[in-house]
């Protein structure tokens, strides 16, 4: 019996896109640190909005989870224009633990979605199949 997606540590490196309702979609890896129901970490994404376009945007990530809902605030580093504004990210956890998606919102109303998938999270789900066949 596998072990349930809440109870699982988040740890690790996640690679993400979030997307503005114009169309605009933005990568980012992030990396987590998951202290039982305390959520930190970091994310680094290229900046595509700013005036600096081409360089990269580092933020902090504070936040928690309770059973598989995930909740963190990416606050940038840099200080500027509006969207340097903290964000404030609202997800689900999926069952393998290996998926975050839902829903990013800025003070200012703007929103769109988001979606994180754990970097080894393909390598796992092909070694537990193989594990399966045996």
């Amino acid at each position: 019996m596998s072990e349930p997606a809440e109870s699982k540590n988040l740890t690790g490196v996640w690679n993400g896109l979030y997307s503005y309702s114009s169309g605009v979609s933005v990568s980012f890896v992030a990396t987590l640190i998951d202290s039982g129901s305390a959520l930190s970490g970091a994310t680094h994404e290229p900046n595509v909005l700013g005036t600096s376009s081409g360089s990269t945007l580092t933020a902090l990530l504070a936040g928690g989870r309770q059973a598989s809902t995930i909740s963190f605030v990416k606050t940038y580093d840099e200080a500027g224009p509006s969207h340097y504004y903290p964000v404030s990210y609202e997800g689900v956890l999926n069952g393998e633990a290996t998926e975050i998606e839902g829903r990013w919102r800025i003070g200012d109303g703007t929103t769109g979605k988001f979606l994180m998938i754990r970097s080894e999270g393909k390598a796992v789900a092909a070694e537990q199949k193989k594990r399966a066949k045996v």
